[in-house]
């Protein structure tokens, strides 16, 4: 019989509930907290408790994962008064699934260690629906070991999990995918804008170029949505932007220029700037209308 954990959650978005689902439905003790009870009741009726404070699910849990929006919200519920580590005990594994600055997540790492706590950074990527299916893909930074031994929960959220190395390497590899996806959602907004000028049947379109050399995640899972003038969030705005400038920062910080990733951030700025931001990425269609 698989080992059962007491697992605590700090982090209820679009994301963070479908992994919850997925922890309760494989018979795990689920223990959540998010600022609105509200957004959490939907979760309580499948069976997950809810508790006031990131520092009481802390208290209540032999591993804790979180999923928040920005660097800040991380440093709040890891470092408050009624944080995890002012209120988790020893031998407690935290894993910061947030996308967020590498720098962070080696000082959450160091400071579990003064704890004798575990810490990994692992982020992830596959969108709402990745969460929904289970089929996230999960880049792991910190001890390999404790990586090992929690992978039996990784399993049951992501079917892509790779560990990348030390503490930060996990928060690294997803600012590459990020890179990677700022510039290819540019390419597939301007593909759909194009054909359209062009006259053609855009969903033709896609049933040519999604299976060729132009193939990608974001041409097969939101270019329909941009057809369908779909455009709520797998993976807000306001998140991506985020990411991309803490990709800009870290990358000057290496000397490294990256003007691809820097005009992404500002047709996004623009977007935001126009009320877009709690939009999904693919509301970058805008820009062209």
């Amino acid at each position: 019989m698989a080992e059962q954990w007491n697992i605590g959650f700090v982090g209820t978005g679009v994301m963070g509930s479908s992994i919850i689902k997925h922890f309760l439905h494989a018979g795990h003790i689920v223990n959540v907290y998010t600022r609105t009870k509200e957004k959490a009741l939907p979760l309580v009726e499948l069976g997950a408790n809810w508790f006031q404070t990131a520092g009481g699910v802390a208290s209540n849990s032999n591993i804790v994962f979180t999923m928040v929006g920005y660097p800040q919200d991380v440093e709040e519920v890891y470092f408050d008064e009624s944080g995890i580590f002012k209120n988790g005990q020893a031998g407690l594994i935290v894993v910061d699934m947030t996308t967020s600055q590498p720098t962070l997540a080696k000082k959450i790492a160091d400071h579990a260690k003064s704890l004798q706590m575990d810490a990994l950074d692992a982020p992830v990527s596959g969108g709402d629906i990745g969460a929904q299916n289970g089929t996230l893909s999960i880049m792991v930074g910190g001890e390999r070991e404790v990586f090992n031994k929690i992978t039996p929960l990784f399993n049951l959220i992501g079917t892509n999990i790779v560990y990348q190395g030390e503490a930060g390497a996990g928060q690294h590899t997803k600012m590459c995918n990020q890179i990677a996806i700022a510039t290819n959602m540019i390419g597939v907004c301007e593909a759909i804008a194009y054909g359209k000028k062009a006259g053609l049947d855009i969903e033709d379109v896609l049933v040519s170029i999604s299976s060729g050399a132009a193939g990608s995640w974001s041409l097969s899972n939101l270019a329909p949505r941009i057809v369908n003038e779909d455009l709520a969030p797998g993976f807000y705005v306001k998140h991506f932007i985020k990411d991309m400038k803490i990709a800009l920062q870290e990358a000057e910080l290496m000397q490294l220029d990256l003007p691809g990733l820097s005009l992404a951030k500002k047709m996004y700025d623009e977007l935001a700037s126009k009320g877009y931001e709690d939009n999904g990425t693919q509301a970058l269609i805008r820009y062209y209308k």
